[in-house]
């Protein structure tokens, strides 16, 4: 690893599992040093952040609920603490909002929906920027947001709000490609597919992931891996001309 691979810092909300656990591990393998947050489970956070040190890295654990916006400046605040400069956020935490009708919804839930998957992405993106914005200081770096190719699908039965939601994140990275790239930072998204991950547990868990494996075209589902893999490629300097991007992994769904 170069110097300069070892320097550099990446924000990773909801790094604890998952797909966010597959990416920290994925920048720390590539010489990044690692903040990331954590929900509700600490042991899966201090376990990532364990094994981020083994790879001999470092790591920052910070329990935040990204729909807060004081959290957000609370994760950001103590990455800066730890490690003086940021290169890369990663806006992976998110929620599916279970199942629910279109006949049933109501402000609370849309709301716990739309403030983890939406503001929560607008408030770390805008700490993200201020930190590496070449106009304020900073020098550069790049923002990937974890969007689903529900945001163009539909998404599953009775989840319309998660669909959504993921639509509002796809015209946010849009967006913002376009504003913060006279301040040297990128913004892509990645659209994962049916990938073998806990969040599934929403709608079915394992089950659900058999039987709709059949109708990927690539006939299986995806592991968190091989997203995390696009990720950390899109943080690379070998993504260097890549801005506004929304990339599907989803094995051809």
């Amino acid at each position: 690893m170069s110097a300069d691979n070892n320097s550099r810092v990446a924000i990773v909300t909801g790094g604890s599992r998952g797909i966010g656990r597959a990416v920290a591990l994925t920048l720390a393998q590539q010489g990044w040093r690692v903040c990331l947050t954590y929900m509700s489970n600490e042991a899966a956070a201090h376990d990532t952040a364990d094994h981020i040190r083994k790879l001999g890295s470092q790591a920052v654990v910070v329990k935040a609920d990204i729909a807060s916006q004081a959290d957000c400046q609370r994760v950001f605040a103590q990455a800066h603490q730890a490690f003086g400069r940021l290169d890369a956020l990663v806006n992976n935490a998110g929620v599916v909002g279970g199942q629910r009708s279109i006949f049933d919804a109501d402000a609370t839930h849309l709301r716990e929906v739309f403030d983890a998957n939406v503001l929560g992405l607008f408030y770390c993106a805008s700490l993200a920027a201020s930190a590496m914005s070449t106009q304020k200081g900073g020098q550069g770096g790049c923002i990937v947001n974890l969007s689903s190719v529900a945001s163009r699908t539909g998404g599953m039965l009775l989840e319309a709000h998660y669909a959504a939601s993921k639509g509002a994140v796809d015209s946010l990275t849009l967006a913002l490609a376009k504003e913060l790239a006279p301040h040297g930072i990128r913004v892509n998204a990645v659209r994962p597919g049916l990938i073998d991950t806990e969040i599934h547990e929403a709608h079915g868990g394992q089950e659900t992931l058999k039987k709709l494996a059949p109708t990927v075209p690539m006939g299986r589902v995806g592991q968190a891996q091989e997203v995390a893999d696009v990720v950390a490629f899109l943080c690379d300097k070998h993504s260097s001309y890549i801005d506004g991007a929304l990339l599907d992994v989803s094995g051809g769904r």
